[in-house]
Formats: C-alpha cells, sequence, structure tokens
C-alpha cells in the first residue's frame, strides 16, 4: 500500500521496452516521493548545504527532515588522496532509530547507519556510537578533475538525534615502499591503505605489526575497486585475508592486480575468539546490545619488496649442490672401497708368503681351498659345541644351488630347521647366544621374505601418495579462490610463491629427503650386487661369516625416506592440523624400519614378517589420526591410549625378549610374577627396565596430556630408536667388538648433524596446535638467501642425519665380516 500510495500510473506495460521505461520512472518517482514528497501525506523537508573539508558539522536529524552535504575536491592522477567521513551520535537511546548515512559518489555508494550495530559469535550485537570510514577513490584519467560528492543524512526518529559530522583529507593515503606507517583502528573505524608497485617490483610483502596482542583484527588486500570490504562481516568477501594478533605479513604479486596497485584493509573484530583470546560470557537475550569497551589498536603496516628472480634461481641451485656434494662423495668413497677391495681379493688369490706347495693342496686342488677350509672350520665349530644339538654342514648351506630360482622357495619354509637334531627353546635360551644360532634358515627363502618389506612400502607409498597429491592441490585451489589464508599455517615472513605454490621455498627444500634416498639405494644396491657375487664364487666370508647380508629392509628404509620428501613437501603445500599425518606417517615407518633391522642383524631368523610389521605401523598413524582430531583434552582418549600403549609395550618386549619362545596361558600370571622377582626385585635387567622407561612416558602422556598428540607419538618412536641404538652399540662394545672407521666417522657426523637439526626443529616458526593469528606471532624472517628460513634448514639437515644414520645401520658391522657367526654374540 505504502508503494501504491506513491505511484500511480495509467501506462500498461505492453512491450519489453515500455516495461523497462516504467521500471525506471518507478524507481524514480519513489526516491521523489521517499525524498521530497513524503508518502502517506507525511511532508519531509530537504536541506543542502555546500560543505567543506575539515570542519565538524553539529546538526539534528529528524524524521521529517533531511540533510544533504555537498562536497567537490580536485582528483589528480599522479596523486592518490583519501578521504575520510567521521561521524558521532551525540544522544543516547537511538538504538532503534538510528541516523542512516549515504555518501553518493561518481561511481560508489557507501552506506552506514549510526550506531552501527556489529555481529559477533552467537549473533551477540555491539553497538558503536563513533563511526570512521575511509571513502573509495574513483579513478581518473585526466589529469586534474573536480569531482562531487554528497552526504545524506536521515532518520525514522520523530524525537531528534544530535550528531557530529566532519570530513577530512587522508595525506598519507599512499604508502611508500620501505617506510613504515602508524595508524589506529577499532571495529567501527577501519582503516586502508593504497600501494603502488614502482618499476622494477614483481612481489612486496606487506607486514603489520603491533605492539599489543589483543583486540584481534584483520589485514585484508583488496584491489582497486569500489566499494571497499572493510568491516568485520564483509572484510572476508573479496581478496586475500588473514587474522592477527601481533603479526601478520601477505606477499602481494603485480600479477594479480592488473591496476599495478592494490589496498591494504586493516579491520579490528568485535570479538578476540578467532585470534585465541577468551569470549566473554554475555546472558544471550533477543535484541540485548553489549557495550564491546574500548577495542581501538595502533598498528605500524610497510611494504617491502620480495625477492627477485635470481633468489629463485639461487636457492635451487643452493639445494642442488648440497646434495649432489653427496654423490660426489659417495662416488670418491666408493672407488676407493672398491679399490681396498680388489686388493685384499687379491691377496686372498694370491698369498705373498706361503704356496701351494708350503700348504700341502696340490695346485690343481687350488680351486677347492676354500671350500676344504670351510669344512675343517664347520668340523671345529661342530667340535666346540656342547648345547645338545648337531650343528650344520657347510653342504648344507652350499648343497642347494646358487642360479637357482626363488620363486621354487615357499612361504612354508620359512620355519622348515632340522628340528629332529634340535629344539628352539633349546637353541634360543642357552645362557651365551650365537648369531649362528639364529641365522639357520635358508638365506633364499630370508631374501625373499625381507624383499617383502620393500615391495610393500612401495606399494603403500604410491597408495598414500595419490590421494594426498589431489588433496593438497584442492586446499592450494581453495585458499588462491577465497583469499583466505588462515587455511595454511605458513611462516608468512619468508614463504616465497611460486605459480600457485604459497610457499615454494617451504617444498624444495625437502629435495634431499628424496635424493638422498635414492642416493642410499644405490649404495644399498651396490652392497646387494658386491654379495651376491660372492654367494655365487662361493666365498667363505660371504657363506658363513659375519652379520647375515639381508637387504630387503635397507631398500625399504630408503623408500621411506623418498617417501617422506614427497609427503612432507605435499604437507607444506597447506600446512593445518587435518593434513599434519601427511608429514610424520613415514617418520613412523623409518623409526619402525630401523629398530627392525636393527633387531634382524642379530636375530635373522625370527624377525617380524612384513605384513605383521606394517600392520603394527598402520595400528600406530591411526592412533595418531586419532589423537590429533580427539586427543586434545580428552581424559577418555588418552585413557584408552595410555592402556593399549602399556599392554602393546609388554607384548612387545616380552616377545622381542624372549625371542618368541613363551606363550599365552593359564601360567601365564605364576611366570610373570617369578620374572619380576628374578628380574626387577633380585637384580635389575631383562626387559623390566626398558619396560619402566616406557610405562613412565605412557604415564607422563596420561598425567600431561599435549595437544601435539602427533608429536608426541612421533617422540616415542624416536626414543624407543635412540635407547635401542646405543644399547646395541654399548653391548656391540661389551662384546670385545669394533666399530670401524668409517662407521665411526658416520656417528660422529650423523650426531653432530642431528645436533644442529633439533636445533632448529625446535624454533617453532608456526603452530597448528594454536590459532592461526596465535601461529603468525612465531614467524621469522628469512636467515639463508633470503630464501630459506629455519624450517627449511631442519628438512636439509634431518634429510643428512637421517642417510647418515642409515649409513651407520648399514656399515656398523663391517669389522665382523670375517668373523665366524658362532664367535658373534646376539644381544
Amino acid at each position: 500500500m505504502f508503494l501504491r500510495s506513491c505511484w500511480k500510473s495509467r501506462h500498461k506495460p505492453d512491450s519489453g521496452s515500455v516495461l523497462v521505461w516504467l521500471q525506471l520512472r518507478y524507481v524514480a518517482l519513489l526516491w521523489l516521493c521517499v525524498t521530497h514528497l513524503g508518502c502517506a501525506g507525511a511532508e519531509k523537508t530537504v536541506v543542502q548545504k555546500d560543505a567543506e573539508f575539515d570542519i565538524t558539522y553539529n546538526d539534528t536529524a529528524r524524521s521529517d527532515n533531511q540533510t544533504i552535504y555537498a562536497f567537490n575536491h580536485t582528483v589528480s592522477r599522479n596523486r592518490t588522496e583519501g578521504v575520510r567521513v567521521t561521524v558521532d551520535v551525540l544522544s543516547e537511546g537511538t538504538e532503534s532509530s538510528p541516523i542512516l548515512f549515504v555518501v553518493r559518489q561518481k561511481q560508489a555508494v557507501l552506506s552506514f547507519q549510526v550506531p552501527l550495530i556489529l555481529r559477533g559469535l552467537y549473533q551477540r550485537k555491539y553497538p558503536y556510537a563513533h563511526v570512521g570510514r575511509t571513502l573509495c577513490q574513483p579513478p581518473t584519467r585526466a589529469l586534474a578533475e573536480t569531482q562531487y560528492f554528497f552526504v545524506d543524512v536521515s532518520t525514522l526518529s520523530s524525537l531528534g538525534t544530535h550528531y557530529q559530522l566532519r570530513i577530512s583529507r587522508v595525506e598519507s593515503f599512499t604508502l611508500h615502499t620501505d617506510k613504515k606507517f602508524s595508524f589506529t583502528a577499532s571495529p567501527s573505524q577501519p582503516q586502508y591503505f593504497k600501494y603502488v608497485f614502482p618499476d622494477g617490483v614483481d612481489t612486496v610483502i606487506v607486514k603489520v605489526n603491533s605492539e599489543m596482542t589483543f583486540p584481534c583484527s584483520v589485514m585484508s588486500i583488496q584491489d582497486i575497486q569500489c566499494p571497499v570490504y572493510d568491516l568485520d562481516n564483509n572484510v572476508a568477501f573479496i581478496g586475500m585475508y588473514q587474522t592477527m594478533t601481533k603479526k601478520g605479513a601477505i606477499t602481494v604479486q603485480r600479477k594479480d592486480f592488473p591496476s599495478n596497485s592494490f589496498y591494504v584493509v586493516v579491520v579490528v573484530k568485535t570479538e578476540d575468539e578467532a585470534c585465541g583470546g577468551p569470549l566473554r560470557f554475555y546472558p544471550l537475550r533477543p535484541d540485548e546490545l553489549i557495550d564491546a569497551g574500548n577495542r581501538s589498536k595502533t598498528l605500524d603496516v610497510v611494504v617491502s619488496p620480495a625477492i627477485k628472480s635470481e633468489v629463485y634461481v639461487m636457492g635451487m641451485l643452493f639445494c642442488l649442490g648440497i646434495f649432489l656434494s653427496f654423490y660426489l662423495l659417495t662416488f670418491l668413497v666408493a672407488c676407493v672401497e672398491n679399490k681396498r677391495m680388489h686388493r685384499r681379493r687379491e691377496g686372498l688369490l694370491h698369498p705373498v708368503d706361503m704356496s701351494p706347495a708350503e700348504t700341502g693342496i696340490p695346485a690343481t686342488h687350488s680351486d677347492n681351498a676354500s671350500t676344504l677350509s670351510s669344512e675343517a672350520i664347520t668340523d671345529s665349530i661342530a667340535s666346540d659345541a656342547n648345547y645338545g644339538y648337531m650343528e650344520r654342514s657347510l653342504e648344507s648351506v652350499t648343497g642347494r644351488s646358487r642360479h637357482e630360482s626363488l620363486s621354487s622357495v615357499e612361504e612354508d619354509d620359512y620355519d622348515t630347521l632340522a628340528d629332529i637334531d634340535s629344539d628352539k627353546n633349546i637353541v634360543r635360551t642357552k645362557k651365551y647366544l650365537c648369531v649362528s644360532d639364529l641365522a639357520r634358515k635358508d638365506k633364499r627363502v630370508l631374501s625373499k621374505k625381507y624383499q617383502i618389506y620393500f615391495w610393500n612400502i612401495a606399494t603403500i607409498g604410491v597408495f598414500y601418495a595419490l590421494p594426498v597429491i589431489q588433496l593438497v592441490i584442492t586446499y592450494q585451489t581453495v585458499v588462491n579462490v577465497t583469499g583466505n589464508q588462515d587455511i595454511c599455517y605458513y611462516n608468512f615472513l619468508c614463504a616465497h610463491p611460486l605459480g600457485n605454490l604459497s610457499a615454494f621455498n617451504n617444498i624444495l627444500s625437502n629435495l634431499g629427503y628424496v635424493m638422498l634416498g635414492l642416493l642410499f639405494l644405490l649404495i644399498v644396491l651396490q652392497r646387494d650386487i658386491i654379495h651376491s657375487k660372492a654367494l655365487e664364487r662361493n666365498e667363505l666370508n660371504a657363506l658363513e661369516c659375519g652379520i647375515p647380508k639381508h637387504f630387503g629392509l635397507f631398500y625399504a628404509m630408503g623408500t621411506a625416506l623418498m617417501m617422506e620428501g614427497l609427503l612432507s613437501a605435499c604437507y607444506h603445500v597447506c600446512p593445518n592440523y587435518t593434513n599434519f599425518q601427511f608429514d610424520t606417517s613415514f617418520m613412523y615407518m623409518i623409526a619402525g624400519l630401523c629398530v627392525l633391522k636393527l633387531y634382524q642383524k642379530r636375530h635373522p631368523d625370527i624377525n617380524a614378517s612384513a605384513y605383521t610389521a606394517y600392520a603394527c605401523l598402520a595400528a600406530v598413524i591411526f592412533f595418531s589420526v586419532l589423537g590429533v582430531v580427539f586427543g586434545k583434552g580428552n581424559m577418555v582418549f588418552w585413557i584408552v591410549f595410555s592402556v593399549i600403549h602399556i599392554l602393546a609395550t609388554l607384548l612387545l618386549s616380552t616377545q622381542l625378549y624372549y625371542m618368541g619362545r613363551w606363550r599365552l596361558d593359564s601360567g601365564i600370571l605364576r611366570r610373570m610374577v617369578y620374572v619380576i622377582y628374578t628380574d626387577c626385585i633380585r637384580q635389575c635387567s631383562g626387559p623390566i627396565t626398558l619396560c619402566c622407561l616406557f610405562l613412565s612416558r605412557a604415564a607422563y602422556g596420561l598425567l600431561e596430556r599435549p595437544n601435539d598428540f602427533a608429536s608426541y607419538l612421533l617422540a616415542i618412536a624416536i626414543c624407543n630408536l635412540l635407547l635401542y641404538f646405543a644399547f646395541y652399540i654399548i653391548m656391540k662394545l661389551r662384546s670385545g667388538e669394533r666399530i670401524g672407521c668409517m662407521s665411526l666417522v658416520c656417528i660422529l657426523f650423523t650426531a653432530v648433524v642431528w645436533g644442529f637439526a633439533l636445533f632448529f626443529f625446535f624454533q617453532g616458526l608456526s603452530t597448528w596446535q594454536k590459532t592461526p593469528a596465535e601461529s603468525r606471532e612465531h614467524n621469522r624472517d628469512c636467515i639463508v638467501l633470503s630464501f630459506f628460513d629455519d624450517h627449511d634448514i631442519w628438512h636439509f639437515l634431518s634429510s643428512i642425519a637421517m642417510f647418515g644414520s642409515f649409513l651407520v645401520l648399514l656399515t656398523m658391522d663391517d669389522d665382523l665380516d670375517d668373523v665366524q657367526r658362532d664367535k658373534i654374540f646376539v644381544f
């Protein structure tokens, strides 16, 4: 009825053009009705005033009048000058009938009410009587142009509301390169400034800092368009944005802004919950207004040029140079080692101090010298054994053809020992157990068994990596489309984009895992080939001396290191708490495989199968995901996890310590009490000491309940590996064995690199356990070549340290290559 009272027409639309004309006429007459004639018979007085800048106008707004302030100013193409509108409402109780301010410009309209009502969480309403807004400046092509704009003031309140209006110029509206500018903002008084790319600069980084943690604020980068979204409820509509407390940084590229310029918008939020601050409790009553208090915040902004394309090239060359140097060093060491082994082989084949005549061995039988020697050694071993079982002859080792296909070996052959002559309980429970006692299965069977580790982890890697790559591409697309930089937890002060990748430097630094993993596979392949040739020649050292050489687990370790690099790079495409397991899954794999390899060295016959091992690691990763999602402060989860952790530790320790020679039956409790009495009360030995350490870690987790469950679980795995590693080295030295020169160099080098790597790891440039704004407080500038940050250095050093650790495992027992296996103790 209201519209009908304001518009009466005899015309009836009978065509498309007439309909459009009538609609335009309808809108025009409606505006006249509202502003001048007054609908439903009410008259409204319209007053237009010529106004000037920097003058405060005190006036009263009522429902029966409307005031229009007319302004004009000169806009220059070579100079950008902002215009700011400041309004104060002096009357109280105006929330029900606020004053409406409409600013009409050449190409834009800005409207807002005072008191300004901003909504927070749970629809809380916060009124602001003091409002300040910056007008969007329409572009001009002329050298100088006079533009007009009008400020319309109206209200529906019949009592009259007093207000103050002031229009002023913003002299420091344009930001200059490398010049800091300070300003103050609040939820009702947002600020934005313009920046123009200078010649020769294609990328800049915008840094906003504040000494105040709260109130929470938002920084946004928007194109030069009208309107500018500068309120808490619309700042996320366009451009790139991120929440911040003390620090905020966004890298901006010229190619994303056709006008070669952009706006830097800073908005203070109505509440601090988005930045991790407390959310004050208020009773949620309908339409209740809440006083937000003083939420002004002082900030400073500086725009600096980012790195040039030459720095990208230098960063890539630096990364490649570091890891290619390991290839060169490995090649030189391999040449020296190959020359040494060649001389040693010649010395064995042609002894200098003994001839065949002196040894009593005819020259025609020289080819059988190694066989005769091995038979004599085997006889001596059998004569010295007093354990109630017969030692197998060398014929049982070499009887089968070395050229026989592995496909002829069945899985059922895994446990086909000559148990008619010996019993596992007798062999595996001797007081002094030797490697020969646990290296009695056919080498081809074990080789096939351990090769499954490699093929399984290769299959796991393919099926794991494909959906991960697809997911992170989706993450990056969402970030680029929405502009929400709170999705990813980067070090924004050192995040160099390349194409669609927001932090190329964090991705590039993972190249070391891939390159060093591949190098380790090549080293293992070389050793595998040399050992296979030695077996084909029926060399005694390869058959009956040293730690049995099985390379399947080494191949799996190298593959896991390469997959760690790939998945870590995928994680750093968009790091956050939902995909953190991408970065840690193969760390669990590496730790588990290293433990299995250490155990396999002295227990080749009874090591876990690949299926069992990977199933256990899958369970660990499953709990890691559950801990990230449900573990934060959840007592029920931590109780369940601690119980499972303790039971798994006890079962695994018992299985390893007693080498599978225990059974779960009605007498298990009695035997447990006896073991605790003998191994813990009478003497602290056996698995009890290690179990106490494991249980103490479980108790710590239950009491402290750390927020970063994935890192806590990874710390458990790494601690287990380090304890076992230290135990192995100590027992090796106590057994009278020595550590070779190469192994000693690798150990010392790896220990030093691990120390530096952990130092950079604990710098903590970002953390997804907190809000994105709190995480940005830890951001730091680049430290190497203006391209790599502390976490990149962690990637470099940790990949080198892992490679060194693998080399230690590979070479640690090289000193035993000439020692008979019945002289090598099991521990």
